[in-house]
């Protein structure tokens, strides 16, 4: 437990690398926790809206999830998991949720969710009995690369298509990634490091000019803030335990190992460290992590990309600060004035974080193939890579009776099932 706590501290400064195992000030890891925090909850509030969930309670497991993420794991992988969006099909169609308001078959859709985290437990503790050969020879860097930037690219509809619903948001949109970028690129120290709240902080003060002082487009409503409780109890719920339910949801199980082995060689990647020996105590963290969301009323949780971007513009990978991080959203779950305060946040600043966020993510993907050295003249790693790409960004979705599987989903087993679909006969054909 002492060594798991201990990071030795290094000094912020131009090009410098914080490893896993080392840490900022506390002061400097303290906010970036917080730019985490910021970054992540969007997804983490955004999915269980969408499922009909309560998003405080999705925050506060968060929190608690990526404690029992770092425990598991030793400390040794830095990542924050949150609400996964690979449960909102499966979800919707075991409950039935007709998109507004709380689910009324929430209790339905938690039994399945705790299914699912059990089945991940299991594949986890498989991978630790028996190395990660397996999972290496079904998805190598080709594969893993190209499912990363899948995620990021899938995802990318969402804040261009759904965030942005007047012409004056989508150029809000643009003044938001601007300013991340002027951040990034034209500022140093922890300022440069803090990139994304710093830009968002810009952005939003730059859309209440213009909208609550020169009247140009819908103004940032203050009310919320102002009438919300600074302390407050989450809803929490007890799961039921229906059989075709469970059926339905358990699958997702094998979305989130794919997902979570990317994010693992991503960040692998990044730090320059073997994180392989972690994989399957990761894929047990995540399991258990879901396993008591879904038992206090929460959403099914990943490792989230989201964190991965903001690694990958920082080079800042401590696990402190996700440590940091997972006690703020604790603290934060149980305050309703923070969820207003998140929600008072312009949808168009919003819109435009993700963009530069989903957008680092695919370029993760990407940093995969590079550091692997990805032969791109093979025809195996050119098709599988190209069909890949195109099904997770346009969305290509299949249906098994009740069961619907996304663009994510499709492109991942798509991944795997045509690289080991031309293992023999295409590989080092040109």
């Amino acid at each position: 437990m002492s060594s798991m706590l201990s990071w030795r501290e290094v000094r912020a400064g131009p090009g410098v690398v914080v490893a896993p195992d080392e840490r900022l000030p506390w002061g400097q890891t303290a906010a970036m926790g917080v730019q985490h925090v910021i970054a992540m909850f969007g997804a983490t509030v955004l999915a269980p809206i969408l499922m009909g969930f309560d998003p405080n309670l999705a925050i506060l497991m968060s929190g608690i999830g990526t404690l029992v993420f770092f425990f598991i794991v030793g400390g040794k992988v830095p990542s924050y998991v949150g609400s996964s969006f690979a449960f909102i099909g499966v979800v919707i169609a075991a409950t039935g949720y007709a998109g507004k308001g709380a689910n009324a078959n929430l209790g339905v859709a938690l039994g399945g969710i705790i299914a699912c985290g059990a089945v991940y437990t299991l594949i986890g503790a498989a991978v630790m009995a028996t190395g990660t050969g397996w999972i290496e020879r079904l998805m190598p860097p080709v594969v893993t690369g190209a499912v990363v930037a899948v995620i990021g690219l899938n995802l990318a509809g969402l804040p261009v298509k759904n965030m942005a619903p007047t012409p004056f948001d989508a150029w809000m949109q643009g003044v938001t990634f601007v300013c991340v970028a002027l951040v990034a690129v034209f500022t140093r120290g922890m300022t440069q490091r803090l990139l994304i709240l710093v830009g968002l902080f810009a952005a939003s003060v730059v859309y209440g000019l213009l909208t609550n002082v020169m009247g140009l487009g819908t103004p940032i409503d203050f009310s919320g803030i102002a009438s919300a409780a600074w302390i407050g109890r989450p809803n929490f719920s007890a799961p039921v335990f229906d059989a075709n339910a469970m059926l339905l949801i358990a699958p997702v199980a094998i979305i989130l190992v794919a997902e979570n082995l990317g994010h693992i060689k991503a960040v692998s990647a990044m730090t320059g460290r073997d994180l392989d020996p972690y994989i399957g105590r990761a894929f047990v963290g995540d399991g258990v992590a879901t396993m008591i969301s879904g038992s206090a009323g929460g959403t099914g949780v990943t490792t989230y990309a989201e964190n991965i971007g903001v690694m990958a513009a920082t080079k800042i990978y401590s696990t402190a600060v996700f440590v940091v991080a997972a006690l703020i959203a604790i603290l934060l779950g149980f305050s309703p004035k923070f969820g207003a305060l998140i929600q008072a946040i312009p949808l168009a600043v919003m819109g435009g974080v993700s963009i530069v966020v989903f957008g680092l993510i695919a370029i993760a993907g990407a940093k995969i193939w590079v550091d692997n050295r990805v032969d791109f003249s093979d025809n195996r790693n050119l098709v599988v890579a190209a069909i890949t790409l195109v099904l997770g960004t346009g969305d290509y979705t299949l249906r098994f009776g009740g069961f619907t599987l996304g663009g994510i989903g499709t492109a991942t087993f798509g991944a795997i099932l045509l690289w080991l679909l031309l293992g023999r006969k295409g590989q080092g054909e040109r």
